[in-house]
């Protein structure tokens, strides 16, 4: 299994440019906790997002990085209210993985794992994730 270190994408000739589509499913944490996603365990704080995808995934987005990248998908509906969300159309960067790997969320972070076929997700520098092949393929288009 590989481990990844200081990982850029940016820098990363096999890595695509690519956008999020998807609308989501959230509850706000009442309280600090642990969340087991299928990539490894998620912590979570009071008031972090706990997001269910539209393949049944769950995982965990602090509630910073979720306030930047999510809106509430109906009118109705405040922000910060559980409830459906849609993330911001942002370039990412993704790499798909030919062997099984780990990497570490961000400095500090959870460790995730991945298979061969999954992605490594760059959002920002020092900020990975990785996501299971098949809901790339359902959820991910490559950006123009």
């Amino acid at each position: 299994m590989i481990e990844l270190t200081q990982l850029d994408l940016r820098i990363d000739p096999a890595a695509q440019r690519v956008v999020k589509d998807e609308t989501v499913s959230v509850e706000f944490a009442a309280a600090a906790g642990e969340l087991m996603s299928l990539e490894g365990p998620n912590r979570y704080a009071p008031g972090d997002a706990i997001i269910t995808g539209s393949t049944g995934d769950r995982w965990v987005v602090s509630r910073d990085r979720f306030d930047a990248k999510y809106l509430p998908a109906s009118d109705t509906l405040a922000h910060g209210e559980a409830g459906a969300y849609r993330n911001h159309q942002v370039v990412v960067l993704a790499r798909r993985m030919d062997e099984p790997f780990t990497l570490v969320r961000s400095a500090g972070g959870d460790r995730l794992s991945g298979v061969a076929g999954d992605w490594v997700m760059q959002y920002a520098p020092g900020d990975y994730g990785v996501v299971q092949a098949a809901r790339f393929a359902k959820v991910y288009k490559l950006a123009s």
